[in-house]
């Protein structure tokens, strides 16, 4: 859902606060209820007092005096008294249980026809009756004489521990999400083909031990991939020395100048392939930069350009003011170099390059006119070993695009394939403008 957060820690909160309002809520509800009738027999009891006393006071003042008592009683207690009326408009009590209790408890004390109302000729108050002879009076005092804000300190107090605790648990989250984002960025650049430093081995036992885990496994892996490369150098060097003496026999031969020719470029496709099948086993020469660095893309494919204009390959580019990027610069020139080669042998129409930024991304865009790839065809052609049945008498290894994959997942980025309006390919290279 859009209204769940996506990390550990922000979860965890949301959990913590939703569990802790809910128990605090849920003791607040339990202290009103075993405080209710306590409460309500020591609110009557001040009603109780404060009307016997005004009676008294009534009573037992002069005459001439009481005006004067009833203004003084108005102005520094807020105590008000009035004669009852037989037009009256006296509204029904609430039905809340606390109130209910206080009416009964000020009723067995005052007398059972003693009134009790909040609302009395539409003045808010707590309205209660008493006698003076034959006459009928009526005493208010504010409501916020009786109703002390005991239940919203408590609610205050409250929300101070649930924020107390909240703050507590972004401390005690913070501390095991940080060996684990530690961990996804190590994963990330294990990924992309870095070689990540080792990952803290701290935080609680689970924790520690995935970070162990993930620490023996990088190193398993670098391990392999030493021994992998070292395999790998002594079958170029077996492969290939055999390569250079079989095309110095045949440069040699006395043939005819086409059929030696062919011969050779033979040869020369069977390096290439090899070549590609060892690079793409242990990462090729872009496996050798271990860092990437800002690197500016546009002058990186002009160069690329100018190699291909000097063997007078119809190529071109149009770049579009990206900014430098994190780059492996010798890798991008093989993504490059790979996607003209896959456009010039493919569709023999000329090529364009082109760079521009959309939105927090870099687009790198080779462009040709040629029959284009099926759009059921286009993640399948992506992977290694894989060929267009139309290709198939081409020559070639299969691996152009999943080196390009592979290099462009390195950078953190991914290849598309996509139909040209008006016929040909796009193969687009979309990278982020940094990698934070």
């Amino acid at each position: 859902m859009r209204f769940i957060p996506r990390t550990l820690l922000w979860r965890t909160v949301l959990l913590l606060a939703v569990l802790l309002a809910v128990s605090h809520l849920a003791w607040i509800s339990i202290f009103r209820y075993a405080q209710r009738e306590p409460r309500a027999n020591q609110i009557a009891q001040q009603i109780v007092s404060i009307v016997v006393l005004t009676r008294a006071a009534l009573v037992s003042a002069a005459p001439g005096k009481r005006v004067a008592l009833l203004r003084e009683l108005s102005s520094v207690e807020g105590i008000q008294v009035h004669a009852a009326n037989d037009d009256d408009r006296v509204e029904p009590l609430p039905d809340r249980p606390a109130l209910t209790l206080i009416a009964e408890a000020v009723r067995a004390q005052l007398g059972p026809d003693t009134r009790f109302t909040l609302e009395r000729n539409g003045i808010s108050g707590v309205w209660v009756s008493f006698p003076i002879d034959e006459d009928e009076y009526w005493v208010m005092v504010p409501r916020a004489r009786i109703e002390r804000a005991e239940t919203w300190r408590w609610v205050g107090l409250g929300a101070v521990v649930v924020l107390l605790s909240l703050l507590g648990a972004v401390a005690i989250v913070s501390r095991v999400n940080r060996p684990l984002r530690a961990l996804a960025r190590a994963a990330g650049d294990l990924g992309r083909g870095r070689e990540p430093a080792p990952v803290p081995e701290v935080g609680p036992a689970e924790i520690s031990g995935v970070a162990k885990a993930f620490n023996q496994m990088a190193a398993d892996l670098q391990r392999t991939d030493r021994e992998r490369a070292l395999m790998l150098a002594g079958v170029s060097h077996d492969l290939r020395t055999p390569l250079s003496r079989i095309r110095l026999g045949v440069e040699m031969l006395d043939v005819d100048g086409a059929l030696r020719e062919g011969m050779v470029q033979d040869v020369e496709e069977m390096d290439a392939i090899v070549g590609q099948f060892l690079d793409f086993a242990r990462g090729g020469p872009e496996g050798a930069e271990a860092e990437a660095t800002a690197t500016d893309l546009g002058a990186l494919v002009a160069r690329v350009v100018e190699r291909y204009r000097a063997k007078g390959e119809p190529v071109s580019a149009r770049a579009g003011g990206v900014p430098p990027l994190p780059l492996r610069p010798l890798a991008i020139e093989r993504l490059l170099t790979n996607l003209v080669n896959n456009a010039l042998r493919h569709a023999k129409t000329p090529v364009e390059i082109e760079t521009r930024v959309a939105g927090k991304q870099a687009v790198l865009s080779v462009l040709d006119r040629g029959p284009g790839i099926p759009d059921g065809d286009a993640e399948r052609m992506m992977q290694p070993f894989t060929r267009l049945s139309t290709a198939r008498t081409d020559s070639g290894s299969g691996l152009g695009l999943a080196i390009v994959e592979r290099i462009a997942r390195m950078h953190g980025g991914k290849l598309e394939l996509l139909a040209r309006a008006g016929g040909g390919l796009e193969a687009r290279v979309l990278m982020p403008l940094s990698q934070d």
